[in-house]
């Protein structure tokens, strides 16, 4: 098995497959598939859509409706303050809120809170992160140029401090956010690559920009160097390209870190990389968060739907809370578990495959195709909403725990 193949999203949809198929001969050692449950559980994710989008007019699952919260987007703002930039220099500085803010994203546990300094408003979770992270970047945190403070840069990302990040996402004691320090490493670590990747970050620049430090914004350049029109697949390859170094060193193939990719014992093969099993959760959340900087750039993204839903705790959740997904153990649900252990890898694929399969339902009951309800619109809609809907009485938690570093979910 191939780098480059388990780069894929199409590798991702052929591994989780693969556990998929053992799960529904019931051939798994933690879970069992109830396709029975698959017409009920896309019924109440339609409904859910319907609730949220009456019109069925839905925008894609991404970082940017994170930051579209109590009515308004308060990302807004900062386009608006850039009123005489060119389409490109909007792209890039939406590229490099959207990935700051992308790898702030994983779990933040129930505890930790945030108060927005401007509003006084209370937010948790991905909201809170969402609104945390456009904080920060207003501030300048992530940027080495005083004078150009909405930015992120190598040099401002290397500078980072853990008592800055503390102290920017309020993170104390009796408010704690689960995994501050992998989310530091992970910065600082998005810092060294893009000086490491001149090829996504800076090669294809005006020469002005070269002479500063480069910026997750450059990806922009390289995709707009690309033949037109490019594909979602094409987005993702940049991504894991040129920040798979980011990741904490976990499998690795060829010398090369795979990031969010996991072995499974139910897969050994012939050769080592038989029983991995790819995910790179957080690399497509980035490229689903990409693709509206880029449409508005005037860069047309076609096959959307090559890209994955995500294994995640809110749509995994949803599988699981809606008998779906079928736990066949009391420490499933009992124990907190590690993100590489085998539970977790097939938790995780499974539910790839399952949203695949809620999409289909979805698009069968509306007569709608894949290019007209794209699995980003149902992720959206859809099953993230859902997953979070019915976590509810559990105080948001998912049914199944994890031992978050930050990093993973």
């Amino acid at each position: 098995m191939s780098l480059l193949y388990l780069q894929t999203p199409r590798a991702v949809r052929d591994r989780c497959g693969d556990l998929f198929n053992l799960a529904c001969a019931d051939r798994l050692e933690h879970f069992r598939v109830r396709l029975d449950q698959l017409e009920p559980t896309a019924a109440f994710v339609l409904e859910v859509t319907r609730q949220q989008y009456p019109d069925l007019n839905v925008p894609f699952h991404s970082r940017w409706r994170h930051f579209e919260v109590e009515g308004r987007s308060r990302s807004d703002s900062l386009i608006a303050g850039m009123s005489e930039a060119t389409a490109l220099e909007k792209a890039q500085m939406q590229f490099d809120l959207a990935v700051v803010s992308v790898l702030l994203d994983a779990g933040a546990g129930d505890r930790w809170r945030y108060v927005d300094p401007e509003t006084d408003e209370i937010f948790s979770r991905s909201e809170g992160l969402a609104i945390a992270s456009l904080q920060l970047f207003k501030q300048g945190l992530f940027s080495s140029a005083a004078a150009q403070p909405w930015r992120v840069d190598a040099a401002g990302l290397k500078q980072l401090t853990l008592e800055q990040l503390a102290v920017g996402l309020q993170h104390r004691s009796e408010n704690p956010l689960v995994g501050l320090e992998g989310r530091l490493r992970l910065l600082q670590r998005l810092g060294q690559a893009l000086e490491n990747q001149p090829r996504f970050f800076g090669q294809f620049c005006e020469p002005a920009s070269k002479q500063l430090s480069p910026r997750p914004g450059y990806l922009v350049n390289y995709l707009q160097s690309l033949p037109q029109p490019i594909s979602a697949a094409q987005v993702l390859a940049g991504v894991l390209q040129g920040l798979g170094e980011i990741w904490p060193g976990r499998t690795a193939l060829d010398g090369v870190n795979l990031g969010d990719v996991w072995p499974h014992p139910a897969l050994l093969g012939e050769a080592p990389s038989d029983c991995l099993v790819p995910f790179h959760k957080l690399s497509q959340w980035l490229t689903y968060s990409l693709l509206e900087p880029l449409q508005r750039a005037g860069l047309e993204i076609i096959n959307l739907d090559e890209l994955t839903g995500l294994a995640e705790y809110r749509n995994g959740g949803l599988c699981v809370d809606m008998g779906l997904l079928e736990p066949k153990h009391s420490q499933v649900l009992g124990d907190r578990h590690l993100p590489g252990s085998p539970l977790i890898v097939e938790w995780r694929a499974l539910t790839v495959i399952a949203l695949d399969k809620i999409a289909e339902q979805i698009r069968q009951q509306l007569q709608l195709d894949a290019a007209q309800l794209p699995l980003v619109k149902v992720l959206q809609g859809g099953t993230w909403a859902a997953g979070r809907q019915l976590a509810q009485p559990r105080g948001g938690l998912p049914p199944i725990q994890t031992a978050s570093d930050g990093t993973v979910f």
